[in-house]
């Protein structure tokens, strides 16, 4: 981190729930004279990665990336700004798929980099880096980190008329829409996956965490799942707040309670709350779950927010992130040093 900055903040991230409120989190801070010069590390989610067509697609990664670095399409909420899919064209002409995963042919060139660069020997930490710096992220004070240099892909255990059967959470996300019932989700190398380098430091010597509305299952919940990553969090002496994906029982965006279900927990801010509770501080929710109280011997402060937690537009996602940070500030004024608790 560069030696004027303010204030170092690390953020745990999904795709486009996540790339949102870290845009509004910068501009937030931009806005603030005092602030400004803060930086953030954004610990990126990985096991929604996947081959196709012979590419590695990184596809929280690279939402991060776009959204961050100005070029995203903002009524898709993923892939390129005023792209077009000529070359999906030619595969469809060929007959070749998956069709149900769009990629554009901006799109393409980050792919085609990223997996020319993996066959040279590069790790996906070197190459989000390079990613990184050609969208200008260090420039405003965004640190990009993938969540592990060992690949890991989430799949799901879906249930057919002719049995069980085992996909990519990609397809089941996207080609199926998560409406073909599930069984349980399986990412596959995350026994193996340690935490890429500059993980476990950036929140240990944080001095806030936020969890972004980013999905608690597939997104946060499989970085947590990285060796290493749940002890950091229970360990550091930074605040660790986050916002709530839920709201009166439905997802802000996706399909989020449709995975609380498949794995049993409650759709609710509440809920979502749970999964985090050995380490959050503090939970920003919606007005109208205000009065679920924290359960009985956790440390999380829950705060409603003074309006409908949704981002909407860019200035929305400013004023919800600062919202959290002032959460985070407000918890953590409370917190005895070296104790990460309030």
């Amino acid at each position: 981190m560069g030696q004027d900055c303010l204030m170092r903040i690390t953020a745990l991230a999904g795709g486009v729930g996540g790339a949102r409120f870290l845009r509004g989190l910068r501009d937030a801070l931009d806005a603030d004279p005092v602030l400004a010069q803060s930086e953030i590390t954004i610990i990126a989610n990985t096991g929604d990665d996947i081959t196709l067509f012979g590419l590695r697609v990184s596809p929280d990664v690279d939402t991060l990336l776009y959204t961050l670095g100005g070029g995203i399409s903002e009524r898709q909420g993923w892939g390129r700004d005023e792209d077009t899919r000529q070359v999906m064209g030619e595969l469809a002409a060929y007959g070749v798929g998956p069709q149900w995963f769009g990629l554009g042919d901006k799109d393409l060139g980050t792919h085609i980099a990223r997996s020319l660069w993996l066959g040279e020997g590069a790790t996906p930490s070197e190459i989000t880096t390079r990613l990184a710096q050609r969208w200008g992220l260090p420039e405003r004070g965004l640190r990009l980190l993938p969540m592990s240099d060992q690949p890991v892909e989430t799949h799901v255990i879906v249930t057919r008329p002719e049995g069980p059967e085992a996909i990519h959470f990609q397809q089941w996300w996207v080609g199926e829409g998560a409406a073909t019932p599930a069984e349980r989700f399986a990412a596959v190398g995350l026994d193996r996956a340690v935490a890429a380098p500059g993980v476990l430091d950036a929140i240990r010597e944080a001095d806030i965490v936020l969890l972004p509305p980013s999905n608690p299952i597939v997104s946060i919940g499989i970085i947590l799942g990285v060796s290493g990553v749940r002890d950091a969090l229970r360990g550091t002496p930074a605040p660790v707040v986050g916002v709530s994906p839920i709201i009166s029982g439905k997802p802000v965006r996706g399909h989020a309670d449709t995975c609380l279900e498949v794995v049993g927990v409650e759709a609710s801010a509440r809920g979502v709350a749970g999964l985090y509770a050995d380490f959050l501080d503090g939970w920003l929710v919606d007005p109208q779950d205000a009065g679920q109280p924290a359960p009985a011997g956790v440390r999380w402060t829950p705060r409603a927010y003074d309006a409908p937690l949704l981002m909407g537009d860019r200035a929305g996602a400013a004023r919800l992130a600062r919202a959290a940070l002032d959460l985070a500030l407000e918890v953590g004024s409370a917190t005895p040093a070296g104790v990460g608790g309030a």
